[in-house]
């Protein structure tokens, strides 16, 4: 059982502390979370500025030395995948083989026309982006003739430090995603606005996927992220990350994704993902990041090993 916990993103013009920034870092690290974590949002929504993913993790990577960093997830239909390929294998690089990579497509309400992608197809160019960025990091010559992307005996080096390839999580919820997962990944990551009796019902149907491709469970890791807050005050802590995940998502009807509550509430509400089938929880605390931290690690976390 992994427990990680999400890397701070979400600063406005001029507010990013960077003392601040490597402190807390640094102490993740001393806590023993196995993980730090970010999000993509290119085009700020709902008043929400973010620092992009992968500067945020190269800075996180320099500020620490045994953390491995991911992103969960990266819109890979947005990026190019030879560009993304070559970022993170020169992240992992630094890194000394830190690096956990997150993909989805992006769902249909993405603002694909702002990036040059034709909404037609969008599943299919993920997936054929994936396949491209793991040819890139593990063959020596990539001979490639796909429907978006080709290639004629291109090299990329230098590869990712880790062997074969960074490890590749798929997030999303449809049954085509979930079964992408399958074929094409190395785990299946959960999605914060998804409830647990959600992710119970998509982890029951990944297990039945792998069943039916011969694939064995236990090489593939399943994890879930989880909006957080603990306070000895319950009603205070279920009122702040419902007011936080309102103004994040822009609407009112994502409170019931989150734990929240006292210490005892939000093991009793993290027991139940892992219950549900997660191998490797992400906490996502929307307010007091350092203070929250420190309470996951000395008041929820001893009790759910």
């Amino acid at each position: 059982m992994d427990f990680a916990i999400s890397i701070p993103q979400f600063f406005a013009d001029g507010e990013f502390d960077p003392a601040a920034f490597r402190t807390h870092l640094r102490r993740i690290e001393q806590l023993g979370f196995h993980s730090g974590w970010t999000q993509e949002q290119v085009l700020t929504i709902n008043a929400q500025p973010q620092l992009s993913p992968l500067e945020t993790m190269t800075y996180a990577a320099a500020c620490t030395e045994r953390l491995r960093l991911g992103c969960s997830v990266f819109v890979s239909t947005l990026h190019t995948p030879v560009h993304l390929a070559k970022a993170l294998s020169s992240l992992d690089q630094v890194s000394r083989g830190r690096v956990e990579v997150g993909v989805g497509h992006g769902g249909q309400g993405r603002m694909f026309s702002a990036f040059g992608v034709d909404r037609e197809g969008v599943a299919s160019r993920f997936a054929e982006g994936v396949r491209l960025m793991r040819a890139l990091w593990t063959e020596p010559t990539v001979t490639f003739d796909g429907r978006f992307w080709q290639l004629e005996q291109a090299k990329m080096e230098p590869k990712p430090f880790q062997k074969p390839a960074p490890p590749v999580w798929f997030g999303g919820g449809h049954p085509n995603a979930l079964r992408r997962a399958v074929r094409l990944g190395d785990g299946f990551f959960g999605a914060g606005s998804s409830t647990t009796e959600k992710f119970a019902d998509q982890v029951r149907t990944v297990r039945s996927l792998l069943d039916e491709a011969g694939r064995d469970p236990g090489g593939f890791r399943i994890a879930k992220r989880i909006y957080i807050a603990v306070d000895d005050n319950p009603d205070r802590a279920r009122t702040r990350i419902a007011q936080s995940l309102e103004k994040l998502y822009g609407t009112p009807n994502f409170a019931a994704v989150s734990v929240a509550g006292t210490p005892a509430d939000c093991i009793r509400g993290v027991r139940e993902v892992i219950d549900a089938g997660a191998g490797l929880v992400l906490f996502t605390p929307m307010f007091d990041e350092p203070e929250q931290t420190e309470r996951l690690a000395a008041e929820v976390i001893p009790q759910l090993r």
